[in-house]
């Protein structure tokens, strides 16, 4: 058996043979080809990530439970919650123990931001939060872009029982007064 090489090594028989195979070989003048198609029309990714997020946001939009109450407040509560809870609410009967200011925020960092300010609040017992969410007075159009994102993502959230817009002297327009479910006791194992 003949032995073999590396690859690395070629016979100068080898490469005298390569060279006579390939020697009327003429080089390419051009290392591209042209053809006479148009460039692809470029693709609006900031319209595509816009109409996905829209999707999304309406898929999350929040159930029927939400209420027209007094104008066009808003107010949420889950069924079995009673009316006068949410009346409570409205009237500034809770006691907030925690407030979260989304002023400056994107929407994802608006809900990122939340649904942190949320678990905290449930793991320190707190039953009663307000959460600002602004007017949208200095925004585009003097639009609130964070009000009805708000909205709907605490009316998906389990632990919210109730909401409601807060009193003029709380933040009025711009700020919601949420009911959260008393979380569980946790025992320990002994």
């Amino acid at each position: 058996m003949k032995k073999q090489r590396p690859p690395t090594e070629i016979a100068p028989e080898e490469r005298a043979l390569f060279r006579d195979e390939v020697a009327d070989v003429v080089p390419i003048q051009h290392d591209r080809v042209v053809h006479d198609v148009p460039p692809p029309l470029a693709i609006p990714r900031q319209r595509e990530m816009d109409e996905i997020l829209a999707l999304a946001e309406s898929l999350d939009a929040a159930p029927f439970e939400i209420m027209l109450e007094g104008g066009d407040e808003l107010a949420f509560a889950r069924n079995g919650i009673p009316k006068m809870v949410l009346r409570d609410l409205r009237a500034g009967r809770w006691v907030s123990q925690g407030q979260l200011d989304l002023h400056g925020l994107n929407r994802e960092e608006a809900r990122a931001a939340m649904a942190e300010f949320l678990a905290t609040a449930l793991v320190a017992g707190l039953r009663c939060v307000r959460i600002i969410h602004g007017k949208g007075l200095r925004s585009p159009g003097r639009e609130p872009v964070l009000k009805e994102l708000v909205r709907n993502w605490l009316a998906n959230r389990k632990e919210v029982l109730a909401y409601a817009q807060t009193r003029a002297a709380e933040g009025g327009g711009g700020a919601v007064t949420v009911l959260l479910k008393r979380d569980k006791p946790h025992t320990a194992n002994r």
